[in-house]
């Protein structure tokens, strides 16, 4: 049995039911601003999977972005992109439907389906690292096999 807490084994079980080989690190530091993750990491803040819950305003659908760490999101531009305006839902939301907390947020292995998006300039890099399950845990994936595993749209975000 692995030494993950419990939310980083959930997130090992998806990795690995999607077909995917991912390497969980827990640190003892946070990683949960892009900032934290990288220098963790020992990588670019660019390859830093900022797992992004934002929610229709209309439909209340729950979307996910999968963005670099050194972008912010135009929730304009990627509302039109959606086809409807987004809020920020609160954190009772995300951990409904996502089954973790913001900071431990992964790209996959959520509690409930999400519409997920993938921000074009991780596209730049061979590899990401994305949290795994709590904000000291983190997953390194292969952004490719990530994008064909999720069937992410690729879009900018920016």
């Amino acid at each position: 049995m692995s030494d993950l807490p419990k939310s980083a084994r959930r997130v090992e079980e998806a990795v690995t039911g999607l077909g995917l080989s991912a390497r969980i690190v827990c640190h003892e530091v946070s990683s949960r601003t892009a900032e934290e993750a990288a220098a963790a990491c020992g990588c670019d803040v660019g390859q830093i999977i900022k797992s992004l819950v934002f929610q229709g305003k209309r439909t209340e659908t729950a979307y996910l972005l999968l963005v670099s760490g050194k972008n912010r999101v135009n929730e304009k531009a990627v509302a039109k992109i959606i086809g409807e305006p987004l809020r920020r839902p609160d954190a009772g939301f995300v951990r409904q439907v996502t089954g973790y907390a913001i900071g431990g947020i992964p790209p996959v292995g959520h509690a409930t389906a999400l519409a997920t998006y993938l921000d074009e300039d991780l596209l730049a890099y061979e590899t990401a690292w994305g949290a795994a399950g709590t904000p000291e845990c983190v997953m390194e994936l292969n952004v490719e096999a990530l994008t064909a595993a999720t069937g992410a749209p690729v879009i900018s975000v920016s």
